[in-house]
C-alpha cells in the first residue's frame, strides 16, 4: 500500500508542471509596420535643368492723371485695366534636396515673354454752351466762343521678359510623383510708350477768330521692376533621370510709373503733364520637362 502511494505521487508531481503551463494564456506578439519613406529606388536628390512653355494672362491695372503744371494740380484722372496675355517660354535650373518623403528645391528661371497691350485716356473737352474744358481753356471773341477740344492719351506695355528664384517644398506622394509648393522673388522688364494730342484753341482776347493748333508728343521707356511669384505644381518622374511637370505660377512685378511734360496748354496757361502709375501682374500656367544629373 505504501509502495503504491509512492508511485502515484509521483505521477502526479509529474503530471502538474505540463497541467500548470497548459493553464497559462499564450502572448500574442505583433510586429509594427516600419513608417512609409520614398522608394529608395528613386531619389529626387541632384542637380537639374529643363524647359517650359506655357500661357500668361498677365494684367496692366494703370491710373492715368492730367496735371496742370502750373501748381501741379490734377485736373482729371481715369483708371483702367488692359491685358498682357499670350505665349511664354524658358528655362529653369535648380537643385533637390531629398529627405524621407519630404523635397526641398531651389530654382531660378527665366523666361520669354513680348506680351503687350493699351489702354486709352481722355480728358474732356468743353461742354455745350461752355467755353473751357476740364484740362484746356477755350477762346472767347466779341460776340462768340470757340470751345476747349478734348486732351487724348495712348499708352502702351510690353511684358518684355521676367524671371524667378524660388524655393520649392514637395511631398513625395508615390515614389515618383512629386507635389510641391512653390514662392519666391520674381523680376522682369516692362517696356512703356505713350502718345498724347490735343488741339490748343487760343487768339486775342475779345477779338472773334480763334486760332487751332495741333500738338502732340510721346515717349518711351523700359524699367526693370522686381517683386515676388508664388504657385504650386507636380512633377513626375518618367526615367531615372527624367522629369515632367506641369505648374502654375503667379508673379507681381508691383508698380510702374512715369510722367510727360506736353505741348498742351493747361487752364492756368502752363504746360499739361500726363502721368501714369501701373500694377502689373501675370498669372501662368506652364509644362516643362526636366533632367537630373545625378541620382536614380
Amino acid at each position: 500500500m505504501t509502495r503504491t502511494l509512492l508511485v502515484a505521487s509521483a505521477i502526479a508531481m509529474l503530471l502538474a508542471p505540463g497541467a500548470f503551463a497548459a493553464d497559462l494564456a499564450v502572448p500574442h506578439i505583433t510586429a509594427k509596420a516600419p513608417p512609409v519613406a520614398a522608394d529608395p529606388g528613386h531619389n529626387w536628390s541632384g542637380f537639374y535643368a529643363g524647359i517650359n512653355i506655357g500661357y500668361g494672362w498677365g494684367r496692366s491695372a494703370t491710373a492715368v492723371d492730367f496735371i496742370n503744371a502750373g501748381g501741379n494740380a490734377p485736373l482729371s484722372s481715369s483708371a483702367g485695366t488692359f491685358n498682357l496675355d499670350g505665349v511664354t517660354g524658358g528655362g529653369q535650373l535648380g537643385y533637390n534636396w531629398q529627405r524621407d518623403v519630404f523635397v526641398l528645391s531651389l530654382e531660378a528661371d527665366f523666361q520669354g515673354s513680348g506680351r503687350k497691350g493699351s489702354l486709352g485716356a481722355l480728358c474732356a473737352g468743353a461742354p455745350d454752351g461752355l467755353q473751357d474744358g476740364v484740362c484746356t481753356p477755350g477762346h472767347r471773341g466779341d460776340n462768340t466762343f470757340d470751345p476747349a477740344l478734348p486732351v487724348t492719351f495712348d499708352l502702351t506695355q510690353k511684358l518684355d521678359w521676367f524671371g524667378t528664384v524660388r524655393g520649392r517644398l514637395g511631398v513625395v506622394v508615390t515614389p515618383r510623383v512629386l507635389v510641391y509648393g512653390t514662392g519666391g522673388l520674381a523680376y522682369g522688364r516692362v517696356s512703356t510708350s505713350g502718345s498724347v494730342s490735343a488741339i490748343n484753341v487760343g487768339g486775342t482776347p475779345g477779338a472773334d477768330g480763334g486760332t487751332f493748333t495741333p500738338v502732340a508728343a510721346s515717349f518711351s521707356s523700359s524699367t526693370t521692376k522686381f517683386g515676388w511669384s508664388a504657385g504650386a505644381g507636380v512633377e513626375g518622374a518618367f526615367a531615372d533621370n527624367w522629369s515632367a511637370r506641369f505648374e502654375y505660377l503667379h508673379v507681381d512685378l508691383g508698380t510702374v510709373s512715369g510722367s510727360l511734360a506736353t505741348p498742351v496748354i493747361a487752364l492756368s496757361g502752363a504746360p499739361l503733364v500726363v502721368g501714369y502709375r501701373s500694377h502689373i501682374t501675370d498669372n501662368i500656367l506652364r509644362v516643362g520637362v526636366n533632367y537630373r544629373f545625378s541620382g536614380t
